[in-house]
């Protein structure tokens, strides 16, 4: 089934005027995500330009099958639908926000998203951080073995972690600097206290659909059509916590503190004519094994996703000045796909569940410019960078504000975003 319909078409328009050109939402977007309007409950709803709309006051007008999954204040009934279930919701919403013979009924039910609460999309019931950011992998391997960056393991098997679910919050959330216990290089011996190495990373997140019964993999030919949708991911680290602590069993308190995420779940069927090859492996590297191969999957599992890192530091905020732009870089740069990340997960027969969230790992280009994490940019710590008031930062200081943006381009297709992901820094309590 083609997932690329007129929904996409790029002459379409919305008689919601600030949707046609907005930088995330057009109408060739419709996110799904949970907003409260006001001092009201908590509802599903669906970004479009400026506005959201309320999408449990409008079921009757949408597939029976949909309309039974929107009465609660989580996605996960509706994630848990097939994918068909979900096109056809899309088509139906796209031509109730495009036909202006629609207006007078639809429009009662829309509310300024500036005046409306985002919530998680999702209650997660299970959080997983990947690392397929094969530039990342090798900075950060180079600074601990600069002779041999990547471990033998890492173009056989998709790495990841088990991380927490109940630290995940949605933009706009304040980070709390978490205390912990490091052991600098030339310390004697351990101390606790707050992190001196608070970092970034830019990554996107996964939203699982339909899963699994446990004992039962996922065929990397069907793994598609498990994901629900994607949002942007900030996988905050605590990288001198993290040094101390990662070895034997890898990260711990250096990650589950908090994890911010971008609020709206930008759809599979949304993304559908972004899609790309995934680009060859190096001359040298290994096939995936099979159960990681689908010639389908290598000829569209990637996509066209341009990723940004902005800055802003309290004194630049006080001095009217505007976020410095870090990095930018492309989704193009992971070594594993989306279905090779979900099938992989389940291969040992893990059983996924409607509104899990998997990470990606930091996403970083080949070239400094598309980093996606301060221990890179800084090398360390050894480089720091300028910032516009004439201070500088290794590592995210108290009061940083950082944010991640992401734009989907094609030719021939309207741009769609993701809506932002960022947070300020809190001091330590």
């Amino acid at each position: 089934m083609s997932l690329i319909d007129e929904t996409h078409d790029p002459k379409r328009r919305s008689w919601i005027e600030s949707a046609n050109g907005h930088f995330d939402f057009p109408v060739q977007n419709l996110p799904l995500g949970i907003f409260s309007p006001g001092n009201h409950a908590p509802r599903v709803g669906v970004a479009i330009g400026d506005l959201i709309l309320d999408l449990g006051g409008a079921a009757a007008f949408l597939p029976d099958g949909v309309a039974r999954t929107l009465g609660g204040t989580t996605l996960n009934p509706l994630m848990s639908l097939p994918t068909g279930d979900r096109v056809a919701m899309r088509r139906r919403l796209s031509e109730l926000l495009s036909d202006e013979a629609h207006r007078a009924t639809i429009e009662p039910l829309l509310y300024r998203a500036d005046a409306c609460a985002l919530h998680l999309p999702a209650a997660i019931g299970d959080y997983t951080d990947f690392y397929v950011g094969i530039h990342h992998a090798t900075n950060v391997g180079a600074l601990f073995r600069p002779d041999n960056p990547l471990l033998p393991n890492y173009k056989y098997v998709p790495i990841g972690y088990h991380g927490r679910a109940s630290s995940v919050r949605p933009s706009g959330v304040p980070v709390v600097r978490p205390n912990g216990q490091r052991k600098g290089p030339n310390d004697a011996e351990p101390s606790f206290g707050p992190a001196r190495r608070l970092d970034y990373e830019m990554e996107l997140g996964i939203w699982v659909g339909q899963g699994n019964s446990l004992g039962h993999p996922i065929p990397i030919s069907e793994a598609n059509q498990h994901i629900a949708g994607y949002c942007l991911l900030n996988d905050w680290s605590a990288r001198d916590v993290q040094a101390w602590e990662y070895q034997p069993l890898g990260p711990f308190l250096a990650k589950n503190f908090h994890t911010t995420i971008s609020p709206w779940v930008v759809t599979a069927e949304a993304l559908a004519p972004f899609r790309v090859a995934q680009p060859a492996r190096g001359e040298g590297d290994p096939a995936p094994l099979p159960y990681l191969f689908d010639e389908a999957d290598q000829r569209n599992g990637a996509f066209a996703l341009e990723l940004e890192v902005r800055l802003s530091t309290a004194a630049m905020r006080e001095q009217g000045l505007g976020p410095v732009t870090l990095s930018r870089g492309a989704a193009t740069d992971m070594y594993w796909t989306m279905a090779q990340i979900v099938t992989h997960h389940a291969s040992n027969g893990c059983n996924l569940q409607p509104g899990d969230l998997i990470g990606t790992g930091t996403i970083s280009g080949p070239e400094k410019t598309a980093f996606g994490s301060l221990l890179e940019l800084s090398r360390g710590g050894a480089d720091p960078i300028s910032m516009p008031t004439g201070e500088t930062r290794a590592f995210l200081e108290d009061g940083d504000e950082v944010i991640l943006r992401a734009a989907a381009r094609a030719e021939g297709y309207v741009p769609i975003g993701f809506g932002a992901c960022s947070a300020v820094i809190m001091p330590a309590p």
